[in-house]
């Protein structure tokens, strides 16, 4: 890929399809899909924010909405991580379909709900998932026997102010066995509105991504 690439895309699924912008920097490194949680879509100002930085950094994104407008209707399909996690491996397998995303290395952005989905997602994925980052995320919705699975590098980031999130993440952070990072983001609450916090979030998540899904140097 050498060419910058943006484009709406929609993936089939079900009887339906979900809809997604695809963005591809030049010579981009890796891709990261965006799990959104309940109530959130592809349209999230912060997770636009988030992949903007990525996209500097030559990381590509696919911010997706993981369910359709007829389902967003109804309340409990919002906080069906199963369901959640179901159209995270059909996205997963679209993408390996795809000419110009096949070959790339791919990670999980996930937040609220969206973090358990994409743990739990990673965990059955296995290799083919280079690396996870949370954004004020429930990775304690996956379940500690999903989360002890999960291989590849985790970043779990949590507002110092959104206490009780704060202490699931650390609670389920005692669960995980693979290359694990807790990241309190300092004066922060839940929507990371604070001056200098979402910034703080996408930066971390820029060299999180960067550094796990960058092909290795050839010696």
């Amino acid at each position: 890929m050498t060419l910058p690439l943006e484009q709406l895309v929609g993936i089939p699924v079900d009887q339906s399809h979900m809809e997604g912008l695809l963005v591809l920097p030049a010579a981009a490194i890796g891709l990261v899909l965006f799990a959104h949680g309940s109530g959130s879509n592809r349209h999230s100002p912060r997770n636009n924010y988030v992949a903007g930085v990525l996209h500097a950094r030559r990381l590509g994104t696919l911010l997706l909405d993981l369910i359709t407008p007829e389902e967003e209707q109804d309340y409990r399909t919002r906080f069906d991580t199963l369901l959640l996690e179901q159209r995270l491996h059909a996205a997963t397998a679209w993408i390996s379909r795809q000419p110009l995303t096949q070959s790339l290395p791919l990670g999980y952005f996930g937040t609220r709900t969206g973090t358990a989905a994409a743990l739990m997602a990673a965990a059955a994925q296995g290799d083919a998932i280079r690396a996870v980052v949370s954004r004020g995320g429930r990775p304690d919705l996956a379940g500690a026997e999903k989360l002890a699975c999960v291989r590849c590098p985790t970043l779990l980031l949590a507002g110092s102010r959104d206490k009780d999130v704060l202490e699931l993440n650390r609670q389920a952070a005692s669960y995980m066995r693979c290359p694990l990072r807790l990241s309190v983001v300092q004066g922060a609450t839940h929507l990371f509105k604070e001056p200098g916090a979402l910034e703080a979030v996408a930066k971390q998540a820029a060299a999180w991504f960067e550094e796990n899904l960058r092909p290795a140097a050839v010696t």
